[in-house]
């Protein structure tokens, strides 16, 4: 539907959704604002889809200049802003507020400079993560963070979330990679945290920024580090018939002092609902099988595959098998990057879960999840970041069976409590959102939650920028803790769901 030609007449909208919508005509071309439902029911989740909201009015901002005016409009009107990408995001920090305006940067995708010399790019917000590297690839260069959704998550969410990506290990997240952003406040000022040099004046306010989930302002470009191609890489399949013998192999590459540039597992029962999707050429026989890679000059990567190979050996592997073509490399990672999406093809619905533990205690964790499989009757398909600790544990359910849901939240809750317990936290890199809003309360204690809405004040004294999110109110931790004791109720009784 054409946005500026066939929405509804302003004389049929809500006093409030009019009064916003006239404001924003008046600085925004009409193609820039959706209010009609039939327009913005697009925007009512994101890939958390299980929780939805119709928002009141989408905006679609060209320009920077337009985003300023933009919030400066809903801070003079009081109405809040939920700033989103590509709407990939997994736990649901882009759901939209009722009565507020939802800013979509999806418009702001322009690759304004890359440059091969200082070995970097300036980027929109809007632009893909793999469209950075294959802007920077005529220069043999690329950028390091590669989140599962690359081809279509984009750099402002990568920001928001502080993304990582099965190469995360070696070359870390998003906050390792990016040197500068330029974000606007909910006041409409226009601030650059960072720089392009190695160290910026100044309180470190840019890694308090990566990572807030929209809580503190909305970018609109960053400035990211690009790293030279490696001259070869090569990746081993390990697989084991113990899980707990998979889990501390992990421990025991880290131990001899190898930095795979990539060091992920899966489970059975991820190998087993990858394989028909993808025919990666996995060991579906296996318990659980890791993918070891090793980049850089090819002399390196040999001396290193062999070593690990040993490492691995050692630890009990009942069958390695070694890329020896980038065909080959690219066929085992394409299983992992594929899980969840073949995920839907033996279930109707599943849950990701995102949780950090130590490396040491993922052979424990996943014995626990086992048992919590058959405590609320549904299946879980373990895939993850082993070499940091990342769990991304996929629930499986049927929404169409009563209760399947609500077991899946519980069998989640449980999950990222034993992520605390054993000394982890609840999340890696899809952020809090809504999702976890309630974990929040059994890892941080009071005086950490009162810290975390001073920093929030200080940026967005009104909070009116994603509102809700991410930093759960003592009321709601209180309430929380008398359904925990009371061992299930719903745990987001107030949200929309499905």
């Amino acid at each position: 539907m054409n946005a500026s030609v066939e929405q509804p007449s302003q004389s049929t909208l809500p006093n409030r959704q009019r009064s916003v919508v006239t404001a924003l005509q008046a600085a925004l071309p009409p193609r820039c604002i959706l209010f009609d439902e039939e327009d913005t029911r697009p925007y009512e989740c994101d890939g958390l889809a299980a929780y939805r909201q119709l928002p009141m009015v989408v905006v679609l901002p060209d320009t920077e200049a337009q985003v300023v005016e933009i919030l400066k409009i809903c801070h003079a009107l009081h109405v809040p802003i939920v700033p989103r990408g590509a709407g990939t995001g997994l736990s649901g920090g882009a759901m939209p507020i009722a009565d507020g305006v939802v800013l979509s940067t999806a418009r702001l995708n322009r690759i304004v400079k890359l440059d091969p010399y200082a070995r970097t790019a300036e980027v929109q917000p809007g632009v893909r993560n793999l469209a950075i590297s294959e802007a920077a690839a005529a220069h043999g260069l690329y950028y390091a963070p590669d989140p599962s959704s690359q081809i279509a998550c984009t750099i402002g969410g990568n920001v928001a979330e502080n993304s990582g990506g099965v190469h995360c290990l070696k070359y870390g997240l998003t906050v390792h990679n990016v040197l500068r952003i330029r974000m606007v406040t909910m006041a409409g000022d226009v601030v650059e945290l960072g720089s392009g040099a190695l160290d910026a004046p100044g309180l470190d306010l840019l890694a308090l920024c990566i990572g807030s989930e929209g809580m503190l302002g909305v970018v609109t470009e960053v400035t990211v580090k690009l790293i030279p191609k490696p001259q070869t890489a090569r990746v081993i399949m390990a697989s084991f018939d113990d899980v707990v013998k998979s889990g501390d192999a992990v421990a025991s590459v880290i131990a001899a002092g190898i930095i795979p540039a990539g060091l992920e597992m899966m489970d059975q029962t991820s190998s087993r609902m990858v394989e028909p999707f993808v025919h990666a050429g996995y060991d579906t026989d296996a318990a659980a099988i890791l993918l070891c890679e090793s980049d850089g000059i090819p002399e390196e990567v040999e001396e290193e595959i062999e070593r690990m190979t040993a490492v691995l050996t050692a630890a009990g592997a009942t069958a390695i098998a070694v890329s020896q073509s980038e065909a080959e490399r690219l066929k085992f990672w394409s299983g992992r990057k594929n899980a969840f999406p073949a995920a839907g093809r033996i279930s109707p619905d599943y849950y990701c879960m995102d949780g950090t533990i130590p490396r040491k205690s993922l052979a424990q964790v996943l014995l626990r999840i086992a048992d919590m499989e058959v405590k609320y009757g549904l299946r879980c398909a373990n895939v993850f970041h082993a070499g940091d600790g990342n769990l991304h544990p996929l629930i499986l359910f049927d929404a169409n069976l009563a209760d399947e849901f609500h077991r899946a939240e519980l069998f989640g809750a449980d999950i990222l409590e034993l992520c605390v317990e054993v000394g982890g936290t609840i999340t890696g890199e899809h952020g809090v959102g809504i999702e976890k809003i309630n974990s929040m309360c059994v890892q941080f204690s009071k005086a950490e939650l009162e810290a975390f809405f001073a920093v929030k004040r200080a940026f967005d004294p009104a909070g009116l920028l994603n509102p809700d999110k991410a930093i759960p109110t003592l009321h709601r931790c209180a309430e929380y803790g008398k359904m925990h004791v009371r061992n299930g109720q719903i745990r987001f009784p107030n949200l929309p769901r499905f």
